[in-house]
């Protein structure tokens, strides 16, 4: 018999009005946003459902992706959701801990809106830069990064075969998307995003969400997980420490999404569950196994 595991998304899938369908049914998703509202100070149905500049904006799209995402999940579970393990993409993996009993939803809360503060304001507007690459191999990217030379350059996102994303300084990463090209990436675009996350520059991020984790209450899963910094599985048997010190690193470290699936799979699970705004994981899993049983909550 197979076995499930729920993924959710990080930061680019959210949009406005995105779990509303739950928050207007569900008292087990208003109560997601009362708590974050009551941790962060801010207006979360003014800023998840109303038409506004902030939700595109680091220090705000995380706190309100991971409010929508968990009260999208508390909804599923009422009507009898039922999983194995869990995964999440970046921002998404504050989701898998909470929905695994790793953290409680409040102080994970906090942490999602300094980390988004944190990501924001790290590296000055301008000086650094996210790139798409389409049809590479992930191992021909990491031998172009290495042999070109330049500093505070990397893979940020392992998410599937054939789409790699690369982060880092801009100017590096202008020439990196050249050297790719010519070597048969069929596409290099550069993303519209406001910093280079997942890469070296930020670095500082990680140090000052360090601090924060030593002060949160972080226990072991009571459902494993898959941590991105390593693609190990986080469970019952892993130490809070070891938690703790993976998180801060990851906010500079490679997102290893593509590697956590195929791990899950060589465990047997054959069943994901996207739950959040859009499918951007759902068709991440069918290209690495076409398959695998995928659907969005």
């Amino acid at each position: 018999m197979g076995k499930t595991v729920i993924m959710f998304p990080g930061q680019g899938a959210q949009k406005i009005g995105m779990s509303q369908e739950f928050y207007e049914k569900y008292k087990v998703s208003r109560d997601c946003f009362e708590k974050a509202e009551n941790v962060t100070g801010l207006d979360m149905t003014n800023l998840i459902f109303k038409e506004n500049e902030n939700l595109d904006k680091t220090e705000y799209t995380q706190i309100a992706l991971y409010t929508a995402e968990m009260a999208a999940f508390y909804a599923g579970v009422e009507e009898g959701l039922t999983f194995d393990c869990a995964i999440g993409l970046s921002l998404g993996e504050y989701s898998a801990m909470t929905a695994c009993g790793a953290i409680d939803f409040e102080d994970c809360a906090s942490l999602v809106r300094n980390r988004g503060i944190y990501m924001e304001t790290a590296v000055p507007d301008g000086h650094g830069a996210m790139a798409a690459v389409i049809g590479l191999d992930s191992g021909k990217i990491e031998e172009v990064i290495c042999h070109s030379g330049l500093d505070n350059v990397g893979i940020a996102n392992y998410n599937c075969p054939g789409q790699i994303v690369i982060s880092g300084e801009v100017e590096n990463i202008t020439k990196i998307m050249e050297d790719l090209k010519n070597v048969g990436a069929k596409r290099v675009l550069k993303l519209n995003v406001s910093g280079p996350f997942h890469s070296p520059m930020l670095a500082q991020a990680g140090e000052k969400l360090k601090k924060d984790l030593e002060k949160v209450n972080i226990t072991s899963p009571h459902i494993p997980y898959y941590a991105n910094y390593t693609a190990e599985l986080i469970d019952k048997n892993t130490s809070t420490e070891y938690i703790k010190s993976i998180l801060s690193k990851q906010v500079s470290g490679s997102v290893r999404f593509e590697q956590s699936v195929r791990k899950l799979i060589e465990s047997g699970f054959d069943r994901f569950i996207e739950i959040g705004p859009g499918y951007t994981l759902t068709g991440f899993v069918k290209r690495i196994a076409k398959d695998m049983k995928v659907e969005g909550l």
